[in-house]
C-alpha cells in the first residue's frame, strides 16, 4: 500500500449509511464469516447484518451468557466459542475448534477492544491494550491464516481508529516498561497498530487473492466506554453534566447500526479489489491526513508506511514466539 492510495474512492454511501444499505445485492449465502466481539455494540449489528445478507457466522465470546442474550435477537445462521483475546491459549483454543467446524473462511472480521483503560498486564506482561486489541488478534489472524488461504478472495478488517492519530508505535518502549502509562497514548498506539497490521497483512494475502484493510468506525456510544466516568466523558465533551448528549455531539455520533457500516463496506465492496491494505472511514477509504484535516478525521501518514508496518510484523511475530 503507497500513502497515496489514501484518498476516497467516491463509494457514494454517506457516512451514517444503514447495513442495509451497504449489503444491498451483495448475497453472503454459502460464506462464513468470524466476528470478534460480534455479541456487543457495533460487533453485533455486525454479525446481524452479516446473517441477514445469508453469511454463516462464528461468534468467539468471554461472556456466554451475555452473548447468549444479544444473540438471541438474530435469526439465522450464528454460533459461539469461547475464547478471550488476553488469553493465548483460549485464542489458539478457539482456532482449533473452528478448524474442526469449516473447511475455508472468507471474512475475519477483528471487531473486539478495549480502550482507554487503566494500566494492567496480558499474556507475558504486555501492556493490555497493545496485548488485546493487537496480539491477540495477531495471534488469532495467524492461526486462521490456512483457512483464509483456502477460500475465494477472503477479507479481513482490522477496527482501528481516528485516535490513532494521537500516536504511533512507541518503538523503544512498546509496553510501557520504561515510561509512564497515558492511557490514550496507549489506545493510540494499539489502533495504530491494528492499522499497520492490516497494511502488512494484505500483502501476505495477495498471494492468494486475499486482502486485508483497517477501518475507522466512527463515533459511537457502546460498551467500549466503559472504563470511562461520566465526569471525562464531559470533559471530553460528548456528554453534558446531566448526561445528555449535546446536539453536536448527536449529529456526529453514529448509531451501533450505523457503526458497522464501514466494517460491512471494508469486508465486501468490489471498489476494493484492488486496494490491499488501506484505511477507511465514513464507507470509503479515508483521504491522507494534512494540515487542514480535523482532529476526527482522514488518515496519519505514520499508518500508512509499509516500512512500519512490516516493522511491527516482525515484532509482533517475535513476541508472539516468545509468548
Amino acid at each position: 500500500m503507497a500513502a497515496a492510495d489514501q484518498k476516497p474512492l467516491g463509494s457514494g454511501f454517506p457516512a451514517k449509511s444503514e447495513p442495509h444499505e451497504i449489503l444491498a445485492g451483495i448475497d453472503l449465502n454459502g460464506k462464513t464469516a468470524i466476528v470478534t466481539g460480534g455479541y456487543s455494540g457495533i460487533g453485533l449489528e455486525t454479525t446481524r447484518a452479516l446473517v441477514e445478507a445469508g453469511a454463516t457466522v462464528i461468534v468467539p465470546v468471554r461472556d456466554p451468557a451475555k452473548a447468549e442474550e444479544n444473540l438471541s435477537t438474530i435469526e439465522g445462521d450464528v454460533s459461539t466459542a469461547r475464547m478471550d483475546l488476553a488469553d493465548l491459549d483460549s485464542v489458539r483454543t478457539f482456532a482449533s475448534s473452528v478448524y474442526d467446524s469449516i473447511d475455508t473462511l472468507d471474512l475475519l472480521i477483528n471487531n473486539a477492544g478495549i480502550m482507554a483503560c487503566p494500566l494492567a498486564r496480558v499474556g507475558p506482561g504486555w501492556e493490555s491494550q497493545f496485548g488485546v486489541n493487537h496480539m491477540g488478534h495477531f495471534a488469532l489472524t495467524k492461526a486462521l491464516l490456512p483457512l483464509l488461504e483456502k477460500a475465494q478472495a477472503p477479507r479481513v478488517v482490522a477496527l482501528s481508529s481516528v485516535a490513532h492519530k494521537r500516536a504511533g508505535i512507541n518503538w523503544d518502549d512498546i509496553q510501557f516498561e520504561n515510561s509512564e502509562y497515558q492511557k490514550w497514548v496507549a489506545y493510540a498506539q494499539a489502533k495504530s497498530a491494528n492499522a499497520l497490521f492490516a497494511n502488512a497483512l494484505s500483502r501476505r494475502m495477495q498471494g492468494f487473492g486475499g486482502r486485508a484493510f483497517s477501518v475507522h468506525p466512527g463515533g459511537i456510544f457502546t460498551p467500549l466506554q466503559r472504563h470511562l466516568p461520566m465526569e471525562e466523558q464531559v470533559e471530553l465533551g460528548w456528554l453534558n453534566e446531566d448526561g445528555t448528549v449535546p446536539p453536536m455531539v448527536a449529529e456526529m455520533f453514529k448509531t451501533p447500526a450505523q457503526g458497522c457500516t464501514t466494517s460491512l463496506w471494508a469486508a465486501t465492496s468490489p471498489l476494493l479489489k484492488d486496494m490491499p491494505g488501506v484505511y477507511c472511514e465514513d464507507c470509503d477509504v479515508a483521504q491522507l491526513a494534512g494540515e487542514d484535516s480535523l482532529p476526527f478525521q482522514h488518515c496519519a501518514p505514520h499508518i500508512a508506511d509499509d516500512e512500519a508496518a512490516e516493522r511491527l510484523w516482525e515484532i509482533s511475530e517475535n513476541l508472539l514466539a516468545a509468548a
